[in-house]
C-alpha cells in the first residue's frame, strides 16, 4: 500500500497557486476513483481502492493541512497510522528546476530548497521517499539562479494555461496509477520520456 501526499497551503488564497499544483493533482485523483476526503490529523485524507493497469491498488491519499512548512508533521502521523514505510511515500509537489508541463516521478534526494519537502525529510526519516515533480518552471523576469521564488510561487497559473494546467494534472494522476502498480522504478521508466505538456 502506498501513501500518496499532496504538497500545497491550506485556505482558498492559495488554491490556484503554482505551490499547490500537488494538492489540485491529488484532488483530482480523488475524484477519479470516487474517493472521499475526510479531516484527519493534520490534514484531509482520503483512502481507498486506485484502478490502475493491473488492477485495483489500496492507496492512502492526503493533503497536509498545516502550511507547507509544516507537511512533515500530518505525514508522519499518517505513516504511523497506517504503517506505511518511507519507501512507499510518494509525495507530489511543484518543482521550479522542471519546465511548466514536464513533469517527472523520481526516487529518492534532497528537498531543493522546497519547504513542504524538507519538512517531510526532517519527520519521516530523511529523503527516501518517491517523488512526483511537477514543473512550473522559474520567473522569466528573474535573473538566472536568482533565489528569491516565494513571488512566482505563491501566484496563480495563468488563465491561458488552463487547458496545460489540466492536461499536466490528468498526467500526473497517470504518473501515480503507474506508480501503485508497477513500483516507482517501472513508472519512472515507463512514463519520464513524456514530452513537454505545455506544447503538445
Amino acid at each position: 500500500m502506498w501513501l500518496v501526499v499532496g504538497l500545497g497551503n491550506p485556505g482558498s488564497k492559495y488554491e490556484r497557486n503554482r505551490h499547490n499544483v500537488g494538492f489540485r493533482v491529488v484532488d483530482e485523483l480523488v475524484r477519479k476513483h470516487s474517493l472521499s476526503w475526510k479531516t484527519g490529523s493534520g490534514g484531509e485524507v482520503a483512502s481507498g481502492l486506485v484502478t490502475t493497469e493491473r488492477g485495483r491498488e489500496r492507496a492512502i491519499v492526503l493533503k497536509p493541512m498545516e502550511f507547507m512548512n509544516l507537511s512533515g508533521f500530518a505525514t508522519q502521523r499518517t505513516m504511523a497510522f497506517h504503517h506505511v514505510e518511507l519507501d512507499h511515500v510518494l509525495v507530489v509537489h511543484d518543482e521550479l528546476d522542471l519546465d511548466f508541463g514536464i513533469i517527472r516521478l523520481k526516487q529518492g534526494g534532497g528537498h531543493g530548497g522546497h519547504n513542504g519537502l524538507r519538512s517531510i525529510m526532517e519527520q519521516c526519516g530523511g529523503g527516501g521517499f518517491a517523488r512526483l515533480r511537477v514543473g512550473i518552471g522559474r520567473d522569466p523576469n528573474k535573473p538566472p539562479g536568482s533565489k528569491d521564488a516565494a513571488a512566482w510561487v505563491l501566484s496563480d497559473f495563468p488563465s491561458a494555461a488552463a487547458a496545460a494546467v489540466d492536461r499536466v494534472i490528468s498526467a500526473s494522476c497517470e504518473d501515480i496509477e503507474a506508480t501503485l502498480a508497477l513500483g516507482i522504478t517501472a513508472a519512472m521508466n515507463k512514463h519520464n520520456a513524456r514530452s513537454n505538456l505545455a506544447t503538445s
